[in-house]
């Protein structure tokens, strides 16, 4: 389907559907005045586990769990069914175990969620361009400039959710309104599956009652000290004096705070955000101190920053170790290649040749990979290299990405993850 067809498809979709109303407040329903309200946000419901039910119908209406499945693992996303045992994200997957043993537990697939990712946010962009992604599932929209082909703001927000639903399988909660921080505020409060306009002569109304802790910025350690002077609203915020403010979070923080409070943030939807570092890490269930243990983790790392990155369109200089011992305590190292690449087999190589340089010979509990100094792969020459085959790991590794997405990416890999130990391939890291 192309640009056109696709906007067309939106445009002819019943503008009078009814959708679930947000927050329970009529003055913020999807019917509420949306005039000034030109900013989206739109998140995805509990998209890890959504995916996961998309693609395994017989898991619909259970509690599912993606994360670390392991003792030290952490949940990175939980269908709504969990969370009503209290399973959130970034608990310990132990945790979440303790709660609501009956759930499906499931490890992460990012390549999946990627493709997902990239569905949702070409729909997004045919209606606009100007779309600030913020994550695999969320992003902000300026909607101001396509009134005249869709309709008013909550209208492009409706029809935008009918089409996820209808295209990709999955729900989505979006929250209208005149700035970035009060649409990200509307699409929490829409959550599941809903959609709340916040009014522009509105915003007060619908900020003051929240806790202090709603506002960005403030975190756990940030909310006890301002609940310690008697501030627990956003109303109470507003109507603090910054130095008291100042004494509790400091100088850029209060004032921040005091602006988001009396709603106020001048910030406009950036489309150009460039990713400035891919990788992946991983926690190991119990603390190794094993090389070829370390070795297959870092060739498994390198797999996956590598699809990434070609999922990206993006290629990197810099190839960065990550290193996490037993005691918490927690290095990195970096080398930066001749020639940007989007292999993992180069990315390995690196990483492994900064684990024998560092050779620590301490029980290690985290590793991570990362690739950084990103540019566009189509916008960066290969260098040749005389006397190099015609075929080399780029072209391996693309086809291993067809694969992938035509089987799924467990189907394909290095032959040495498949389980077999060979110490010979182990070069025992020795201290310098």
């Amino acid at each position: 389907m192309g640009l056109s067809d696709r906007r067309a498809s939106l445009r002819g979709m019943g503008r009078s559907q009814s959708l679930p109303r947000g927050g329970g407040d009529p003055r913020f329903g999807p019917d509420a005045d949306d005039t000034g309200c030109s900013i989206l946000h739109v998140d995805m419901d509990a998209f890890f586990a959504s995916v996961e039910v998309r693609r395994r119908p017989e898991l619909r209406g259970r509690p599912v769990v993606v994360g670390g499945v392991g003792p030290r693992g952490v949940v990175s996303s939980a269908s709504y069914e969990a969370r009503e045992f209290g399973v959130r994200s970034a608990m310990p997957t132990a945790r979440a175990r303790a709660l609501c043993p009956g759930a499906v537990y499931l490890p992460p697939d990012f390549t999946a969620y990627s493709a997902a990712s990239r569905a949702v946010m070409q729909i997004f962009r045919d209606v606009t361009p100007l779309v600030e992604p913020l994550s695999l599932d969320e992003a902000f929209l300026d909607v101001a400039g396509a009134r005249r082909l869709f309709g008013r703001p909550a209208a492009i927000a409706a029809l935008i959710r009918r089409r996820v639903a209808d295209e990709q399988r999955l729900t989505c909660s979006v929250g209208v309104g005149p700035t970035k921080f009060v649409a990200k505020l509307g699409s929490t409060r829409a959550k599941p599956d809903g959609l709340l306009v916040v009014p522009a002569d509105r915003v007060l109304d619908f900020l003051h009652p929240l806790p202090v802790s709603a506002l960005w910025g403030v975190g756990e350690r940030s909310a006890e000290a301002l609940r310690r002077l008697g501030l627990r609203t956003v109303r109470d915020l507003a109507e603090a004096p910054t130095g008291l403010l100042r004494r509790a979070v400091g100088e850029a923080s209060a004032t921040h705070l005091h602006e988001l409070a009396r709603g106020r943030d001048p910030r406009g939807v950036s489309p150009e955000q460039v990713e400035k570092s891919i990788g992946a890490e991983v926690t190991f269930d119990t603390d190794v101190t094993d090389p070829v243990e370390i070795r297959r983790a870092l060739l498994a790392l390198a797999e996956k920053a590598g699809a990434r990155l070609r999922a990206a369109g993006q290629v990197g200089r810099t190839v960065s170790l990550k290193v996490r011992f037993a005691d918490f305590r927690t290095i990195s190292r970096s080398r930066t290649l001749g020639v940007p690449t989007d292999t993992a087999r180069e990315m390995f190589d690196t990483a492994w040749a900064l684990w024998l340089a560092l050779a620590p010979g301490e029980a290690v509990r985290l590793v991570g990979v990362r690739m950084e100094g990103l540019a566009a792969a189509e916008e960066t020459p290969q260098q040749l290299t005389l006397g190099a085959p015609e075929r080399g790991w780029r072209e391996a590794e693309a086809a291993a990405d067809a694969a992938a997405a035509r089987f799924g990416r467990s189907v394909i890999g290095p032959a040495s993850l498949l389980g077999r130990r060979d110490p010979r391939q182990v070069e025992k890291p020795t201290r310098p």
